[in-house]
């Protein structure tokens, strides 16, 4: 069965004339899709009922399957999910004060080998479609009934997989999650993660319809990042600040970097002056991430007080925050997610048990 999730308006209006039917019945199966979020074509209820019936013949709605939930201390829930060729993919529920947000995956496991990441320790498996990333938002939003009209959503594709190396998918999954017609999550409310995929940052920024950029910075000069990010190799830090700095950031936006924290590799005084003068003349912001540590990762997580240096150094010369860790107790936090069962203590919730 051909899944509808990842089509287009224009892409179910062609399928729509295949089947004989006014121009006006690919609206109606694109906003129960996107807006009214069915799970079955049983429940566009305004299409008759042959031509659901027709549909149903060839199409299924694809939405991927909860096969597990693991849930946090702090109200985080870490999502297993279950695609048509049953490979299976991570996303993340973390509630907040005066929002939600979904951090979603673009790839299963991930090619790019940053050494202090347990999902690359996973490497590639397949990238997604736009339909399995789109999916993954509506499977997490069904299950907690994230209706719309209610609190702000953001949506961070910051799971599993480097997303510019599968960016025509993750540009498709944007504009359908942006899609006034449809799920209409505003564009500042989405953001898309990177290692430095240079060409595609071009890419990027030159797409119409397209998520906030963050950068995974993670070094403050070049030998550093190649040994924790080798994928500096190919794309240098040099060059990547270059490509930022020729990002053509929207009149409401700004860059933001990303630097896990490393104890006693990254985190000193000066590695955070190094950030300043790497970061000096652009308009951007940055994001400390003490270390979230997991089984075969080389490293330590920094002390409190390191953190805090660090940041009041870098906080100085442009806004400087450090994140939060959520669900870092059932492997969900950032740099977790590779489908890593949780303590015995805290057996995980299958979905034929779900409430």
């Amino acid at each position: 069965m051909e899944p509808l999730l990842g089509k287009e308006l224009s892409e179910i209006g062609r399928l729509v004339l295949e089947h004989g039917q006014p121009a006006f019945r690919s609206l109606q199966i694109y906003e129960g899709l996107y807006r009214r979020q069915v799970s079955n074509l049983d429940q566009i209820h305004n299409l008759p009922r042959s031509f659901q019936l027709n549909l149903a013949k060839s199409f299924c709605v694809g939405r991927p399957r909860i096969s597990q939930r693991f849930h946090s201390e702090d109200g985080t829930i870490r999502y297993l999910l279950c695609l048509d060729d049953d490979k299976t993919v991570e996303a993340v529920f973390i509630p907040e004060e005066r929002r939600d947000t979904l951090c979603i995956s673009t790839q299963v496991g991930c090619p790019v080998d940053c050494r202090f990441c347990l999902t690359a320790l996973m490497g590639l498996e397949r990238n997604l479609s736009a339909g399995e990333i789109v999916g993954q938002v509506l499977a997490l939003s069904h299950d907690q009934q994230l209706g719309q009209g209610g609190r702000p959503v953001n949506i961070v594709m910051m799971g599993m997989g480097e997303p510019l190396l599968n960016l025509p998918a993750v540009l498709k999954a944007t504009r359908l999650l942006a899609d006034p017609k449809g799920m209409a999550i505003p564009q500042r409310r989405i953001t898309v993660s990177t290692s430095g995929i240079i060409p595609q940052i071009d890419e990027l920024g030159a797409a119409d319809v397209r998520p906030r950029l963050a950068v995974s910075l993670n070094a403050s000069d070049e030998e550093s990042r190649q040994q924790l990010m080798p994928i500096t190799r190919k794309y240098s830090l040099a060059n990547l600040i270059e490509a930022c700095a020729r990002y053509p950031l929207r009149p409401w936006e700004r860059l933001t970097f990303e630097y896990v924290l490393l104890r006693g590799v990254n985190d000193s005084d000066e590695d955070a002056r190094r950030v300043v003068r790497l970061l000096a003349n652009l308009n951007c912001k940055l994001n400390l991430i003490a270390l979230n540590p997991g089984p075969g990762i080389p490293y330590e997580t920094p002390d409190p007080e390191r953190v805090a240096s660090f940041q009041a150094i870098a906080r100085k010369s442009f806004p400087c925050f450090v994140r939060k860790p959520r669900g870092r107790d059932i492997f969900a936090a950032c740099g977790q997610l590779k489908r890593s069962l949780p303590d015995e203590n805290r057996p995980a919730e299958s979905e034929s048990d779900a409430g």
